[in-house]
């Protein structure tokens, strides 16, 4: 999948160095003159990271920041600064930036840099995609599967299940059947694992 690096930064000279370094590298980039500028651009969805200048008017790298973490915004943030800004990154390190950079950003420092967070964002992606499929897995289910699924999750046996649901284990052994038809596994462990993967817990009130 391909990746966009948005760079973000008041001073053209330094957009357009960077995306020229960038794109020699076959990294896609976008460039924006200002905060309020990215704001405007319709939602991103794929794969990508943020250098982002800390000290720009209007609003603030660190506002920024603020702003796209209220969105559920999920790109990594690399932030450029200036000499004097390093105690302010430290502390949007805090608040989840993934790196900073002290301008001027050494040529290997800031490709290293930026490898490892479109890297990072591929891997939240990645994750993020097989818990989307395990849950239209899980939505597929009926009332009555997902309560038997969540009961075998614990170990329970059949015969367990029944007891605690009140129904027979004739019925259990059809709703097993179903769920792991649907969940696309072929034993209690592989659907435990992808209920992990998914934050779904066993029922709680009789985990061990």
């Amino acid at each position: 999948m391909n990746a966009t690096v948005f760079i973000v930064d008041d001073d053209a000279s330094v957009r357009k160095s960077l995306a020229r370094l960038l794109r020699s590298e076959g990294i896609e980039t976008e460039t924006f003159e200002s905060a309020p500028a990215y704001l405007e651009r319709e939602a991103y969805d794929g794969v990508g990271c943020l250098l982002l200048d800390i000290n720009m008017p209007e609003m603030s790298g660190v506002e920024l920041q603020t702003r796209l973490a209220e969105r559920g915004q999920t790109l990594p943030i690399v932030f450029l600064t200036g000499y004097g800004d390093v105690a302010i990154s430290v502390m949007a390190m805090k608040r989840g930036a993934l790196d900073f950079l002290v301008k001027p950003a050494d040529r290997a420092d800031l490709l290293r840099t930026v490898r490892n967070a479109l890297e990072h964002h591929r891997r939240i992606w990645a994750e993020t995609a097989i818990r989307e499929s395990i849950l239209a897995r899980v939505d597929s289910l009926t009332a009555r599967e997902r309560e038997v699924m969540q009961q075998l999750i614990t170990g329970a046996l059949n015969k367990t299940v029944a007891d605690r649901l009140q129904i027979a284990v004739k019925t259990v052994k059809v709703h097993r059947a179903h769920t792991m038809e649907k969940m696309g596994v072929r034993s209690v462990a592989e659907l435990l694992h992808l209920c992990h993967l998914a934050g779904i817990a066993p029922d709680s009130d009789f985990s061990p």
